[in-house]
């Protein structure tokens, strides 16, 4: 290197310190993710300062645990938790997409292209992508197809028995409920050590009844669910110490125990309450033969409301007259406690159908990690149902980019150099699969799309085993169109952010002293 072409270089690096220092920032995040993607995919351990440990192969996991302090890597991971809350998986294809748009747009950049430019091609490479990617998804309705295995199993990464009960559980609910709005399938799963695999109509709150009097199996239940605590209204303490207030205390303690009796009078024999239960109102339910469970968690308090037609209530609801307060109380044919387990089963509900999915783990472990596999297969599934699959294997990805490939030529201007950028990053999936299962890259990219323009197929890619160009619609290698729309759309948008950057400033510092004013 001559003595100018090394100033060139370093007062190119200079120039573009901020856009490099953040490519490289990306760059880093990516290459934490990014081997654990594909069949052949291995397992991240993450360990904290005090010795404990994850192992993952979970993508959104490895992000979030990992510590991580440049602004540009943390919009990376901001990315990825977004698509994990939106669509419950694929959030390692979205952080790789992401960093081939990142690294390849930095390179047009260092090489003379203007950041305006590259810009410009990126969203028409974008745009066009997902075009494609729509045009690609293949519509299933009917969830006794097998496609539905064959996502789960990816998205389950090859857990068949985790597999089994996500496509099960789907059935169960039905395609009504899979496609309502603020409905998940991924949080009906539920991951214990020792437990069986099972899936059932029914919901679980874990909780016990509040002492071991009450009983343990209901038939012919009868629910009343309390959204507060069940205790009498209170009286403040200054209150108490006058006549009138002390008198309020007596007439509200006689009100409650009246309250009490409806829940007798009609029949309820399962109480689930979100707060506390006053001494006086256990009690008296133990005598009676009703279950209590206090300190319900909210979100399960919702399920098993929905899933018996319970219709929540106040404490001050239950003031209402018989009649009234009888069209708040739901039914379900059979509530029990699983004493190994410490937990209550509620089962056939006569509100919402809903199902259960018990996976059971050997170990403390690994159920977290089975819980995170059990509810990416389920996101997955409903993905499916909403819109439809493609094929898997980085082969939708290669096919979409050939057809980037023809709108770059057709691009005038250095935003040509943008679109490239794309076409760069849609091959990043399929080109680390095939790595990460052992194989070299380059050589099964030139195979596959000289395959793909041959045969006219959008689903050729490899087969990590044999290393041979495979059809992946007919080894059942499918993913859900939705992750893919969504991954690239957030790649896309986090990548445009990021090389928009120029410059890096450390905000000041603004603390205020106690009783000093700023001016």
């Amino acid at each position: 290197m001559t003595v100018k072409s090394a100033a060139n270089a370093a007062e190119s690096e200079e120039r573009f310190s901020a856009l490099l220092t953040n490519a490289n920032a990306v760059r880093a995040i990516t290459s934490a993710v990014e081997g654990t993607i594909g069949p052949k995919g291995l397992d991240t351990m993450l360990v904290d300062k005090y010795g404990d440990v994850v192992i993952t192969n979970d993508g959104v996991t490895i992000l979030n645990l990992m510590e991580v302090n440049h602004p540009a890597a943390k919009m990376i991971i901001n990315m990825a938790k977004a698509q994990q809350n939106e669509i419950g998986d694929g959030t390692t294809t979205a952080t790789v997409l992401a960093g081939g748009l990142v690294s390849a747009g930095a390179n047009q950049v260092v090489k003379g292209v203007p950041v305006a430019r590259v810009i410009e091609g990126l969203r028409i490479g974008v745009r066009h992508a997902l075009q494609a990617l729509q045009a690609s998804a293949r519509a299933v309705d009917d969830l006794a197809s097998p496609v539905f295995y064959q996502v789960a199993m990816v998205a389950g990464r090859e857990n068949n028995d985790i597999a089994d009960l996500v496509v099960e559980a789907a059935q169960m609910v039905g395609l009504e409920k899979l496609r309502e709005k603020g409905f998940w399938l991924a949080d009906t799963i539920v991951a214990e050590e020792g437990a069986v695999n099972e899936v059932f109509q029914g919901v679980i709150v874990n909780k016990e009844p509040m002492n071991r009097h009450m009983p343990k199996d209901l038939s012919e239940v009868k629910v009343l669910v309390v959204d507060d605590a069940l205790e009498p209204e209170e009286v403040e303490d200054e209150a108490l110490g006058t006549d009138t207030g002390f008198a309020r205390y007596l007439q509200l303690q006689e009100e409650f125990r009246a309250n009490l009796l409806k829940i007798r009078e009609l029949g309820i024999n399962l109480v689930l309450v979100d707060r506390g239960v006053s001494d006086l109102a256990e009690e008296f339910l133990t005598d009676w033969g009703v279950m209590v469970i206090q300190r319900t968690a909210n979100k399960e308090l919702v399920q098993a409301a929905e899933h018996t037609g319970a219709r929540p209530v106040k404490r001050t609801g239950l003031k209402k007259n018989l009649d009234d307060l009888s069209k708040f109380v739901g039914t379900a044919r059979r509530a029990y406690l699983d004493e190994k387990l410490e937990h209550l089963r509620i089962l056939d509900g006569a509100g919402k159908p809903t199902a259960t999915v018990l996976v059971g783990a050997a170990t403390s472990e690994v159920v977290g990690e089975r819980e995170r596999i059990a509810k990416d297969a389920a996101s997955s599934v409903q993905a499916a149902v909403l819109k439809g699959v493609v094929p898997g294997g980085g082969a939708v990805e290669l096919a979409v980019a050939r057809q980037v490939e023809k709108v770059r030529q057709d691009t005038r201007g250095m935003a040509a150099y943008g679109v490239e950028c794309v076409v760069e990053a849609l091959n990043r999936p399929f080109t680390q699969i095939v790595q990460n299962a052992g194989f070299n890259p380059l050589e099964k990219l030139g195979d596959v799309i000289a395959a793909q323009v041959e045969e006219q197929k959008d689903s050729l890619a490899i087969d990590c085993d044999n290393g041979e160009v495979a059809d992946m619609l007919a080894r059942g290698i499918v993913d859900p169109a939705m992750v893919k729309i969504h991954a690239l759309k957030a790649a896309g948008e986090v990548a445009e952010a990021i090389l928009r950057i120029d410059t890096i400033i450390k905000k000041r510092e603004n603390e205020q002293k106690d009783g000093e004013i700023e001016f």
